[in-house]
């Protein structure tokens, strides 16, 4: 039936109604903020002054009546605990994310290459950070994550009290990409903190680093993996990538108390510092830090220089270490001599994936089936445990796997 019919048959007042319904714009139907609306009218002229024109300013926020609820939310979270190592390890460092790196590689090759050539980093290393920030791509098309990055940063400019500078800052660089013609409104999406693009950069990191690598005339971090992968490098180059150099090495230390701070391999090696694999290390001379992420008890590594600039990236010593033995296994090499602290089995991803659909099967989990078992895999793991009278742990281990199948 159409419309037209349907409307008919209805009473005048529901008709009237619905006419003007359908006449709004689309956004004018959701809950109108007067004191946001008023709020981008006002710093309207604060884009002005920092160069964006009045039509890419309006062109932006067309349609922007009211925050984005989701932003602050993301925002306001706290989570409960910090991940053990071993989960952020474990869920970053995995089989699938080595095996989709090799299979990139080999598909992306020659723009590794010249990437490569021009910045002198690591395709490896890119290839871990693509997979670490954006699970190479996958969460570009996930719109419950991806939002509209003028919407966002606006929302924190205008109603997050932490971080209205850091959102106005943002914006001003946001549109000023917008004015640039490098995307447009609709495809200048992001995280909710307005992270954008294969490899999530924020607009400012984005305006100093962001680069045209397949020469269409656009620095399209979105459409674009060659420009993504290549801003990458840029980012890492121009904050002092050393070319040809590991990020650090697996190590094996004495039980005596060792000094902080850097010395080079040498002293470290008079000291009883040994590399894990029994290899010798290549360059003595070289300057490098001991970090234990997990205590005296974990594995233990030296690093150089090029770990300390991966942190430029993400200023995480979890970050810049899941980046460096990603890309090593990715490379080929293989995994640490010495694993993490754990009380229990560990399951590789597609048996954490196994377990997830079990779990979801019998009621317990209802997030997605990605293999990382994060905190909502290890929430119905509990209450797993719990339905079936065992000691509630939430340990993603062979123990819970066969559990599960068992019953």
């Amino acid at each position: 039936m159409s419309r037209s019919r349907q409307l008919f048959q209805l009473s005048p007042v529901v008709v009237l109604f619905t006419c003007l319904l359908l006449a709004l714009p689309l956004a004018a139907q959701d809950s109108a903020d007067p004191g946001f609306q008023k709020w981008i009218e006002d710093f309207r002229k604060t884009a002005i002054k920092n160069g964006i024109s009045g039509e890419v300013y309006d062109r932006a926020f067309k349609g922007i009546t009211s925050p984005d609820q989701w932003v602050l939310d993301k925002a306001s979270y706290q989570p409960e605990f910090k991940a053990p190592v071993w989960q952020y390890f474990d869920n970053r460092v995995q089989k699938r994310a080595i095996e989709r790196g090799k299979k990139k590689k080999q598909k992306l090759q020659s723009w590794l290459d010249k990437i490569e050539q021009r910045f002198g980093v690591n395709p490896n290393i890119l290839l871990a950070i693509w997979s670490i920030e954006s699970s190479y791509g996958a969460i570009l098309d996930n719109d419950k994550v991806m939002r509209n990055v003028i919407r966002s940063l606006a929302t924190l400019a205008y109603a997050d009290p932490q971080r209205k500078k850091f959102g106005r800052q943002q914006l001003l660089a946001a549109l000023k990409i917008l004015q640039s013609g490098d995307i447009d409104e609709s495809h200048l999406t992001g995280s909710w903190a307005g992270a954008m693009g294969h490899t999530q950069f924020i607009p400012t990191s984005y305006q100093a680093y962001a680069v045209d690598i397949d020469g269409d005339g656009k620095r399209d971090i979105w459409n674009s993996v060659p420009d993504a992968l290549a801003t990458a490098a840029s980012l890492l180059s121009s904050n002092g990538w050393r070319q040809g150099e590991t990020w650090g090495y697996e190590v094996t230390i004495p039980e005596r108390k060792l000094p902080a701070g850097k010395l080079t391999i040498g002293e470290w090696e008079k000291l009883g510092v040994k590399r894990a694999n029994g290899e010798p290390f290549p360059r003595k001379n070289d300057k490098a830090e001991l970090k234990l992420p997990d205590g005296r008890d974990g594995p233990a590594f030296l690093m150089l220089k090029n770990f300390f600039v991966i942190k430029r990236y993400n200023n995480s010593d979890r970050y810049a270490t899941a980046v460096g033995l990603l890309a090593d296994q990715i490379g080929g090499a293989p995994g640490l001599v010495k694993d993490w602290n754990r009380p229990f089995t560990p399951l590789d991803s597609t048996q954490v994936e196994e377990l997830q659909k079990l779990l979801q099967e019998k009621g317990f989990y209802k997030g997605e089936i990605d293999g990382k078992a994060g905190s909502g895999t290890r929430k119905a793991i509990r209450a797993f445990e719990k339905s079936a009278g065992v000691e509630v742990q939430g340990y993603p281990s062979k123990e819970v796997l066969q559990l599960l199948k068992s019953q």
